[in-house]
């Protein structure tokens, strides 16, 4: 007899996610992702200016705080064929670098890390033993036992408060966790070291864009002028504080996050390198243009797409095809004009909204109906999984360089075969081992910036296109970047320059949506399947999981009642 297990809301992420799983014999036996909030800002940027709609779609999210912006100014200069300077282009890519950096040493640390360290074990531990194993793994300059044992007491502290403070309300002590406790203060340390750290980094943001979060873009361009000697401008002050924030990234990527990751992989890797995998597609867009938005061949990320695992091939996608992306509504709560059963290219995308749901406060969802406020999309019919590991599939299969080494080696030294990239653990590891080619890359397109600039091309903006009367009665675009979590599209039907529609096929809208009418399965729900659960009542594997992915369906994490007190759901029936 099966047990259905409800978790609402799945914490740690930004966003309403609910996920509910039957067990039987001890493992997953079917599992149903909820999106339990409204998205609806593609309707809220109808009838109004183009160029500013990269201002609202920027909202969607307070992580990802500028890479629906960019995605935006895209889709709009594709529709009106403009082409940004080469100071914009790579403005943009140390920005977007900056971004991938943040978001993913943050998500290893404060928002996954847990599932796999226990906290609480680490106040057993030997400082100096924990300080000469750090030692062991990498030169960073904190790693002695003096600041160990500092950090220690602190959490002690909190102990005997009666407290956790932010690492309250865990599963500490479950037999998942395997780091030893010396192991554990490693990592709860640098978990620390990671708040001090992030919050450095975004100032690139600030000089770049005016502010973090949400800095300015421009259709055309970037809004900021590059000037060495006045003091008004983007100067060498400014630069070279870009350049120092930058090195400080790739120091703290390469000798704590990295080394954090692979003592973790090494200890979980027989196991969790053989759960998670899901579906067998992969999908990515591509990123980090070298010399221009539409010469694709020269993304530092290459597009394509690899089916069933198959590595000897790599499919190229064309988004403007209305045979290749379509959302599908038949378990979301929307409607079309069509019918529940169509699917629509974002061109034609519809966003009407149309709860059908059980009003709440309720047990469990009907999945034989609508269950998500999530569409469901699909490649040529097929589900996909985006996000790092796909990026890095998709490069491993097209033997992309430095991925495909990068990738190899993590491989050797864990003396793990190929396969054990489709898995939980790794996904975890892609995401790292890609923030640590960004690193490189931030500092290379930085490097390219100032060849252009001592060259004597200051140019950040391109003026052609940006008065509308130039502009043709009817246009249409596409903007396709990859998001730290995966592919991201934004589609735009300009009409007498005004938006007409503007629909968004976000990573989490990929990964996290319901199953299709078919019954066949997308990448959150489809990567539970047989996995085995120790107590349903701490249910940290579907964490382990579903984390993995990084979850984005907005920026809220907690919810409370009407009198203050936090919601969280764990249910079994």
């Amino acid at each position: 007899m099966s047990e259905r297990v409800v978790i609402d809301p799945i914490t740690r992420i930004e966003g309403h996610l609910r996920v509910e799983v039957e067990i039987e014999g001890g493992k997953i036996k079917d599992a149903f992702s909820s999106g339990t909030m409204v998205r609806g800002i593609e309707n809220i940027v109808r009838d109004r200016d183009p160029r500013d709609a990269w201002v609202f779609v920027g909202r969607v999210c307070g992580v990802c705080t500028s890479i629906h912006s960019l995605c935006s100014v895209r889709a709009v200069e594709n529709a009106l064929n403009i082409s940004v300077p080469p100071n914009a282009e790579m403005v943009r890519n140390i920005m977007q670098a900056v971004l991938f950096m943040h978001d993913h040493t943050v998500h290893f640390y404060q928002l996954h890390a847990l599932d796999w360290v226990d906290v609480v074990s680490a106040l057993k531990a030997d400082p100096k033993a924990a300080a000469l194993m750090a030692q062991q793994l990498s030169p960073w300059a904190k790693n002695t036992e003096g600041y160990f044992t500092e950090t220690q007491n602190k959490l002690k502290k909190f102990v005997a408060s009666g407290q956790l403070g932010i690492f309250a309300n865990g599963y500490w002590g479950h037999p998942a966790y395997k780091l030893t406790p010396e192991q554990n203060l490693i990592a709860t340390v640098h978990y620390l070291d990671a708040l001090e750290w992030q919050k450095e980094v975004v100032k690139v943001h600030a000089v770049f864009g005016g502010k973090n979060p949400h800095p300015n873009f421009l259709v055309g361009g970037m809004p900021c002028s590059i000037d060495m000697n006045e003091a008004n401008s983007i100067n060498s002050d400014r630069l070279s504080l870009v350049k120092q924030k930058l090195q400080q990234a790739k120091e703290f990527i390469d000798q704590v996050y990295i080394p954090d990751l692979m003592m973790i992989a090494n200890v979980y890797k027989d196991e969790w390198t053989k759960i998670g995998g899901g579906v067998r597609n992969y999908l990515s867009y591509g990123d980090f243009p070298l010399h221009g938005y539409d010469s694709v061949d020269h993304y530092f990320l290459p597009r394509g797409v690899v089916l069933d695992r198959d590595l000897s091939k790599v499919h190229p996608i064309d988004a403007n095809s209305s045979e290749e992306i379509q959302e599908f509504i038949y378990h979301s709560w929307y409607n079309y004009t069509q019918g529940d059963k169509a699917g629509l290219h974002p061109y034609e995308g519809e966003t009407n909204l149309n709860y059908t749901g059980p009003k709440p406060p309720y047990k469990l969802l009907d999945v034989e109906d609508k269950y998500s406020w999530i569409k469901t999309p699909r490649w040529k019919g097929q589900p996909m999984e985006v996000g790092p590991l796909a990026r890095m599939i998709v490069a491993y299969a097209a033997g992309k360089e430095p991925q495909k080494t990068a990738i190899d080696n993590a491989l050797q030294q864990l003396d793990l075969p190929a396969e054990a990239l489709f898995s939980t653990l790794g996904r975890t590891a892609a995401r790292g081992l890609e923030t640590q080619l960004v690193a490189n890359w931030a500092l290379e397109f930085f490097d390219q910036l100032m060849k252009n600039l001592e060259n004597g091309d200051s140019r950040m903006a391109n003026p052609i296109m940006w008065e509308n009367e130039n502009w043709p009665k009817q246009a249409k675009g596409v903007g396709l970047t990859e998001a730290p979590r995966g592919a991201l599209a934004h589609f735009v039907v300009i009409e007498n320059n005004r938006v007409k529609n503007y629909q968004m096929v976000v990573p989490t809208t990929w990964n996290a949506s319901p199953r299709d009418e078919n019954g066949v399965l997308s990448a959150y729900e489809s990567s539970l399947l047989g996995t085995p659960m120790h107590n349903p009542n701490q249910p940290l594997e579907i964490l382990r999981t579903i984390h993995s992915f990084d979850p984005c369906l907005a920026c809220a994490v907690h919810l409370y009642d009407e009198e203050g007190k936090y919601v969280h759901q764990i249910d079994t029936f």
